[in-house]
């Protein structure tokens, strides 16, 4: 059953997003490490949609839409031909994002602002939109907790194979 705030609610609102085939393009690229861009924008689409699910005077429809397909950029950004400094991954991916966004579906302004300047403060112009600033700062929380967790991993692997190594010396 679909309740107010549920991750079915949530499924509800970006199911044709999710069975779009652009979309769908996202899995095949890397974001952080060993994220997929795809996986990094669902998980920061449910950040943002739990928190202005909460907030009344915040659009989390809006909210949850745009941040679903705020990284919609279909290319590999560690291999991002640049010709200028502000043509470099970070400053040029949400203007990309936010072309590939409107052949998928059509967009309102507050969805646009949110796409266009996830990025901020690199996009130079500030959001208009309350949504946008919140993306913000859970595109960043989002990373940097993929981050640790793909260290956290390493280092967990590392000591397998630390542990692994020895239990071998030990047969010998």
């Amino acid at each position: 059953m679909k309740t107010k705030g549920s991750r079915e609610e949530f499924n509800e609102l970006i199911k044709d997003l999710l069975e779009n085939d652009l979309v769908q393009e996202m899995k095949k690229y890397r974001q952080h490490y060993d994220v997929s861009t795809y996986d990094h924008c669902l998980n920061v689409a449910y950040l943002c949609y739990k928190f202005t699910r909460k907030h009344k005077s915040l659009d989390y429809k809006s909210m949850t839409r745009a941040a679903m397909l705020h990284d919609l950029y279909l290319y590999d950004w560690r291999n991002h031909v640049k010709q200028s400094f502000f043509q470099m991954h970070a400053f040029s991916h949400p203007k990309t994002a936010l072309i590939n966004a409107r052949k998928v579906t059509k967009l309102n302004k507050k969805e646009e602002d949110i796409i266009k300047k996830h990025m901020w403060p690199l996009t130079i112009v500030p959001p208009r939109y309350r949504e946008s600033y919140i993306i913000t700062w859970y595109d960043k929380y989002s990373t940097l907790s993929e981050t640790r967790q793909y260290y956290k991993n390493k280092r967990k692997q590392k000591k397998e194979a630390k542990k692994a190594q020895k239990e071998e010396n030990k047969k010998k």
